[in-house]
């Protein structure tokens, strides 16, 4: 599957029925591009992310989280908001409860970029559309 297809299949809000399909995806991706370079498909990778954020579920966090830290390349394509669907207040709660060497680095990795200003004026629902209008123009 790539990107075009996945967008056509699932759209950018996908049904209830579906996230776990992109979940999958997204697991076995981040895996592949963990170990080598380009063999997952950063905008697949990506692509993923938003659907995910667009479901605003707290235990995507993570999963999000791997997949931007998954290569340099993804890293680039993968924005840091895409971990905070359910809200940048929630995520940081989520993150901080958490006891996992990743759910650490991914709650100090917000909030530097929250303090370089990468938060200001965020809202779930204007990154949203942001990606909507990315997306489908």
């Amino acid at each position: 599957m790539d990107e075009d297809e996945s967008l056509r299949r699932y759209g950018l809000r996908p049904s209830a029925g579906d996230l776990e399909r992109i979940r999958e995806l997204l697991e076995t991706r981040t895996e592949m591009e963990r170990r080598r370079q380009g063999d997952g498909d950063t905008e697949l990778l990506k692509l993923s992310c938003v659907q995910l954020f667009n479901a605003g579920a707290l235990g995507d966090v993570l999963p999000i989280w791997r997949a931007e830290e998954s290569s340099w390349d993804a890293h680039g394509s993968i924005d840091v908001q895409l971990l905070c669907g359910a809200g940048l207040a929630e995520t940081k709660e989520h993150l901080a409860a958490a006891s996992s060497e990743d759910a650490s680095a991914a709650l100090a990795y917000l909030l530097s970029c929250e303090a370089a200003g990468d938060f200001v004026g965020f809202s779930v629902a204007s990154q949203a559309r942001w990606y909507a209008r990315y997306y489908l123009g």
